[in-house]
C-alpha cells in the first residue's frame, strides 16, 4: 500500500521537475510543541532567515509539531502519518527540516511513503542518535554536542564541594533530547549521592527541593507532565521550583535562563533555527544534500544568570571558559557611564575655571599691590616736586626764625658778659629762642611729612585738622605769590577712613594748581578758599575754589587725565594723581566753574562707619605701559 502511494505521489509531481530542481517549499517538523518558548524562538529565527533570502522566488514554509513529549506509540504515529498524507498530498516539498532526534526518526521512517526522494536537513540531533539511525546519503544537518559530563562540570563549578545531585524533570529516557544521557549518567555521577525526583508531582517536587542536603545541585531537564496528569511548560514549571529550592539549579535550555536556573551548557533556539534554515536554503537553491557533510553545530553554549550567581555566591572565575553572563547588574560606573563622564567633564571644567579664577584673582591682587606701590612712589615724587617748587619759600620761612634765634643768642651773650644781670629779660630772650625754634621745627616737620616715603596706611582721621594743616603749610608759598588763603572748617568733626599723608597731598595739589592759575590775576584779587562740610549725612566734601579765570568748559572733562596741563612747564600729573588717591579712598573728585568766576574742585569721601570698604584701584589703568613722569 505504501509503495503504491509513493508511485502516485511521483506521478503527481509537476512535469519537468528533475532531481536537481526542488520545489520552493520547506516542511519543518519538531519534537515538541511549537507554542513552547524554545520551539517558538527556533521557528521565529528559522522563518527570519528564510524570509531574508531574496535572491530568487519566495519560499513556502510549513510547520508541524509532533508533540512527542506528551504523545507516542504506534497508534499515535499512524494517525500523524495519515494526517500528513492528507495535508501534503498536493503540496510538493523541496526539503524537509527535522528539529530534534524524535522528529528525524519519524521523518526517515515516513519519507519513503510520504515524501520519496525529498532531501532532509536536521538540527538538534545528538551524535549517538545520528549513528543509530544510519543516515541515508541525502540527509544532512548539524549534530548537537550536549553531554551529561558538561552538565556535571557546571554542577561542580556552582557547588565547589558537590556531594549530592538531584534530578528534576521528566525521565530522561522519555525525552528525545536527553535520551542518550542514560548511558552517560552512571560514570558521571560516580561517588556522588543522587536523589531522583523525576516524574513526581510538581507539588511534591517543590517540597523535596526545599530540604535537600548541603552541597547539593539540582539538574533540571524539563517538566512537561507529571504523574498526576498535569501538563506544564518547562520554563513555567522551573519558576515554581525555584521559589522553594535550597540549591542552585543547572539547566540546559536558553529559555530557562532568567526563570530561576543558574545556567549551564544550554541549547540556544535561535542558533538551532538559523543553522537549519541556512542548510535548507542551500538545498532549495540547488545544492545536493548528499554533497553537504554532516557537521557539529554551534548551538550549545555556556550561559549563566548573574542574579542566581549572586544568590548562590558563585564566582565568575569558577565558570567554564567563554561563559556568557546575563542579567548582570552593572556597577555604578558602568550603569551611569555617560552621566558620570558628563559630571566628570563638568567638574574638570569647573575646576579649571576655579583655578583660572584663583590665578586671575592672585594676579589681580599682585597687580593691585604693585599699583599701590607705584602710586605711592609716584605720589612721593609728586610731593618731592611740590617741595622743590616751594624750596625758596620754605628757605625764607626758615630764615626768619633762625635769624631771630641768632639775634637773641647774641643779645643773651652780651648780657651774660655784663656785671648786672636782668633775669627777667634773660627769661624773655630764652622764651623767644624756644618759640622761634618751635617755629622752625614745625616748618621742617611739615616738609618731612610732605617728602617722606610711606605705604598706604588707612586710619580714622579728622578732615578739619587734616585740611587745616595743609593750608598752614602752603601759606608760605601763597604769601610769596600774593595769594590770600582761607579755610572754613566744618562746625563738627568729620572723620573719614584713609591715609592722612595722601589726602593732604590731594589738597596740596589742588591749592598749588589754584596758586598757579592766579599768577596772571591783579594783586589783591588772588584768593583761594577751602571749605569742609558734611553732605547727605553720609559723606564729607572738601572744596577748593579760586578767583582765577576758571577752566574752559570743553576742558572740564580732561583736567584729570594724565599729562593734561595748561602750564608751560607742567607735566599734567598732579590732578591725575589726586583722582587716583581719592578713588582709592572710595570717593570721587570733579571740577566746576563758579558762577562769579574762578574754578572750584570738589572731592567727596564717605564718612567712617557708612562707607564701602576702602579698595585700592590701579593707578591710571590707561598708563599701565607708560613711563612714570613727575610734574604739576
Amino acid at each position: 500500500m505504501r509503495w503504491l502511494l509513493a508511485c502516485v505521489f511521483v506521478l503527481l509531481l509537476p512535469a519537468g521537475l528533475t532531481a536537481q530542481e526542488h520545489p520552493r517549499s520547506i516542511l519543518v517538523l519538531d519534537d515538541a510543541n511549537a507554542k513552547a518558548p524554545f520551539y517558538y524562538l527556533a521557528y521565529a529565527r528559522l522563518r527570519a532567515v528564510v524570509n531574508a533570502d531574496t535572491e530568487s522566488s519566495p519560499i513556502n514554509l510549513y510547520t508541524e509539531s509532533l508533540d512527542l513529549t506528551r504523545f507516542n506509540g504506534p497508534a499515535y504515529e499512524e494517525s500523524l502519518q495519515q494526517v500528513f498524507e492528507a495535508k501534503y498530498r498536493e503540496k510538493p516539498i523541496g526539503v524537509i527540516v527535522a528539529i530534534g532526534s524524535g522528529a528525524l526518526d519519524y521523518v526517515l521512517r515516513w519519507r519513503p511513503a510520504l515524501w520519496p526522494g525529498v532531501p532532509v536537513v536536521f538540527a538538534m540531533v545528538d551524535e549517538p542518535t545520528a549513528a543509530r539511525l544510519d543516515l541515508p546519503p541525502d540527509v544532512t544537518g548539524y549534530l548537537m554536542k550536549l553531554r551529561f559530563a558538561d552538565v556535571m562540570t557546571v554542577a561542580r563549578a556552582v557547588v565547589p564541594d558537590l556531594k549530592t545531585v538531584a534530578f528534576v524533570g521528566d525521565p530522561v529516557e522519555g525525552q528525545t533530547v536527553y535520551r542518550h544521557w542514560k548511558d552517560e549518567i552512571p560514570a558521571a555521577i560516580k561517588g556522588l549521592q543522587t536523589i531522583d525526583l523525576s516524574g513526581l508531582p510538581l507539588r511534591e517536587v517543590r517540597q523535596r527541593v526545599a530540604s535537600l542536603p548541603d552541597h547539593a545541585a539540582i539538574l533540571y531537564t524539563g517538566i512537561y507532565s507529571d504523574s498526576e496528569g498535569a501538563v506544564y511548560v518547562p520554563a513555567a514549571a522551573l519558576s515554581l521550583i525555584t521559589e522553594t529550592a535550597n540549591s542552585p539549579i543547572v539547566v540546559t535550555s536558553e529559555t530557562e535562563i532568567g526563570r530561576g536556573g543558574i545556567g549551564g551548557f544550554v541549547i540556544t533556539p535561535g542558533s538551532v533555527g538559523e543553522s537549519a534554515a541556512r542548510l535548507a536554503l542551500r538545498v532549495i537553491n540547488g545544492a545536493s544534500a548528499a554533497s553537504i557533510p554532516v557537521s557539529e553545530g554551534n548551538v550549545v553554549r555556556p550561559i549563566f544568570d548573574w542574579r542566581q550567581m549572586q544568590r548562590w555566591n558563585v564566582s565568575e572565575r569558577s565558570l567554564p571558559p567563554g561563559s556568557e553572563i546575563r542579567f548582570r547588574v552593572p556597577a555604578g560606573l558602568e550603569q551611569y557611564r555617560w552621566q558620570i563622564s558628563t559630571a566628570a567633564i563638568v567638574i574638570l571644567l569647573q575646576s579649571g575655571l576655579i583655578l583660572a579664577l584663583f590665578y586671575e584673582h592672585r594676579r589681580r591682587r599682585d597687580a593691585e599691590v604693585e599699583a599701590r606701590q607705584r602710586m605711592a612712589e609716584l605720589a612721593h615724587m609728586n610731593r618731592c616736586a611740590t617741595a622743590g617748587e616751594m624750596s625758596a619759600s620754605i628757605a625764607h620761612e626758615l630764615k626768619q626764625p633762625l635769624t631771630a634765634i641768632h639775634s637773641n643768642a647774641e643779645a643773651l651773650e652780651q648780657m651774660l658778659n655784663s656785671t648786672a644781670l636782668d633775669l627777667r629779660e634773660i627769661k624773655e630772650i630764652a622764651a623767644d629762642i624756644r618759640r622761634d625754634d618751635a617755629r622752625a621745627s614745625e616748618v621742617l616737620r611739615r616738609l618731612r611729612g610732605l617728602v617722606k616715603r610711606s605705604a598706604f596706611e588707612p586710619q580714622d582721621i579728622d578732615l578739619n585738622q587734616t585740611v587745616s594743616e595743609v593750608f598752614a603749610f602752603i601759606a608760605v608759598l601763597a604769601n610769596a605769590r600774593g595769594v590770600a588763603l582761607s579755610c572754613v572748617p566744618a562746625p563738627q568733626p568729620l572723620r573719614v577712613r584713609g591715609d592722612k599723608v595722601q589726602l593732604q597731598q590731594v589738597v596740596l595739589n589742588l591749592i598749588v594748581n589754584g596758586i598757579d592759575a592766579l599768577s596772571d590775576e591783579p594783586a589783591g584779587q588772588r584768593r583761594i578758599t577751602g571749605r569742609i562740610r558734611q553732605k547727605n549725612g553720609a559723606a564729607a566734601e572738601i572744596s577748593i575754589s579760586d578767583s582765577g579765570p576758571g577752566i574752559p568748559s570743553h576742558r572740564l572733562g580732561q583736567v584729570f587725565e594724565p599729562f593734561f596741563t595748561t602750564k608751560k612747564e607742567g607735566m599734567g600729573m598732579g590732578l591725575s594723581i589726586a583722582r587716583t588717591i581719592v578713588e582709592a579712598h572710595g570717593g570721587r573728585i570733579w571740577a566746576e566753574n563758579r558762577v562769579d568766576g574762578g574754578a572750584v574742585f570738589r572731592l567727596r569721601l564717605p564718612l567712617s562707619g557708612d562707607v564701602h570698604p576702602i579698595r585700592a584701584e590701579p593707578l591710571m589703568p590707561e598708563m599701565a605701559d607708560a613711563p612714570v613722569q613727575v610734574g604739576s
